[in-house]
């Protein structure tokens, strides 16, 4: 049995992509078990044999005790085998699913795959992906059938970037199998390290559908709450004290307005959508909620922009400064970060931005989406944009918004964190 054989260590578990999903789990088996940790970015590798998390999620002491290979080399693999891959799975400049990295991924995995061996798959994709495009070229490498010479499955992630609360120990992992044997033997291995326990979907296509219908559904909560703050502002109110009295019932779901960004939310709908699609569905709620949200940062710069041209006037002169530049709060992961589509908006009408994140890379963050951070805020600002609420950005005050913006200044705290608070200058919250 391959559990077996794991925890006897007589072999090694292997985990393909060790971003911020890869890593922790590597990690955590390798308190357990002999692990091999494999990525293809050679500078990534060389940080984490120094104990280093690139991603700036763990400590140096997440690395203590734990028995694990950090390695570029496809030839290290060959020691393991059970075989993970928890590679990202992005959409392209269209909204078109690219599962170019998991099929490279398993043109590696089927190099050195062995007859008995496990792959499972945890990146999220469309359902049907792991054995209509991935398997195939599994077995084009290796030779090996699978089910018949090779196991496969798939268990979704559930990383969350920032939350040391839901762990990877501490929240149910749904598992699945090509067959019986195979969930069940996954599901031993994942018992592992899962202290919350493991949940065997009865399929693999279930697994993977379920994991992208866990984004789908908060995207779609909270393109409506989008929308309802548009509408609202429309008619005066405040969205905040809307949602407030509406909370007092019993059944009404908590969600908030916001930019929606990040590789999970802000992507994965796009996955069923293109899936529903080739089988000739063309969505109609799913694409709304994403056309509402993805349009956000369109919205925000227009509300920034009215209020500079009603109490400024010349356009080419004022001055944004945008706090945050990551997807979400206490992270460092600009990937997908819809503050980008925001400032990209504000350029378009001719206004001067400055974007500011302790958290973020600033050469990053030019190579992904060509703008620069500065090192410190300014001051004679005729607009601040709280854009992601990171803790250094929580406590700053009335007085400190007043310093750094002329006397028309707006204050347009996306996250709502200063709500009712602010009094020297224009406030505006989504």
């Amino acid at each position: 049995m391959i559990s077996s054989a794991l925890i006897n260590r007589q072999s090694r578990l292997a985990v393909l992509g060790l971003g911020y999903v890869g890593l922790p789990v590597a990690l955590a088996f390798a308190k357990k078990i002999p692990v091999v940790g494999f990525d293809i970015n050679e500078e990534r590798i060389k940080l984490m044999q120094q104990a280093t998390d690139p991603s700036r999620e763990l400590s140096a002491s997440d690395f203590e005790n734990a028995d694990i290979i950090f390695t570029s080399s496809v030839n290290a693999l060959k020691e393991a085998s059970f075989y993970i891959v928890a590679v990202p799975t992005p959409v392209d400049e269209h909204k078109v699913p690219d599962i170019s990295l998991l099929l490279k991924a398993s043109k590696t995995v089927g190099q050195v795959i062995k007859p008995g061996d496990y792959v499972v798959f945890e990146s999220t994709v469309y359902p049907g992906c792991t054995e209509e495009d991935c398997v195939p070229v599994i077995e084009k490498l290796s030779g090996l059938k699978a089910g018949i010479d090779f196991k496969v499955g798939y268990s979704p992630e559930r990383i969350n970037p920032g939350d040391k609360k839901h762990t990877l120990e501490n929240v149910v992992k749904v598992v699945s199998g090509s067959d019986e044997e195979a969930a069940e033997q996954i599901a031993k291995v994942y018992s592992l390290v899962v202290k919350a326990g493991v949940f065997k979907a009865s399929s693999i296509k279930v697994a993977e559908a379920a994991k992208v219908i866990e984004n789908t559904q908060r995207d779609l909560n909270i393109a409506l709450m989008n929308e309802l703050s548009i509408i609202f502002d429309k008619m005066n109110i405040s969205t905040s004290e809307v949602l407030e009295a509406a909370g007092t019932k019993w059944n009404f779901l908590r969600f908030y307005p916001g930019l929606v960004g990040g590789h999970c939310i802000g992507v994965d709908p796009y996955y069923l959508t293109y899936k529903a699609s080739e089988l000739g569905y063309i969505s109609r709620v799913v694409l709304a909620g994403r056309h509402v949200n993805d349009a956000m940062g369109n919205y925000v710069a227009k509300k920034v922009l009215q209020h500079i041209i009603k109490y400024n006037g010349n356009i080419k002169e004022a001055r944004i400064l945008v706090l945050g530049a990551t997807f979400k709060e206490n992270v460092t992961d600009i990937r997908n970060s819809k503050v980008a589509d925001v400032v990209e908006n504000l350029e378009s009408y001719y206004l001067n931005v400055e974007v500011y994140d302790p958290n973020a890379c600033s050469a990053d963050v030019k190579h992904e989406y060509g703008f620069e951070l500065v090192e410190k805020p300014g001051d004679n600002y005729d607009a601040v944009i709280i854009a992601v609420s990171h803790d250094e950005f929580c406590h700053l005050g009335d007085a400190y918004f007043a310093a750094i913006t002329k006397e028309h200044g707006l204050i347009a705290d996306l996250k709502g964190i200063y709500r009712n608070k602010i009094s020297k200058r224009a406030y505006w919250s989504l």
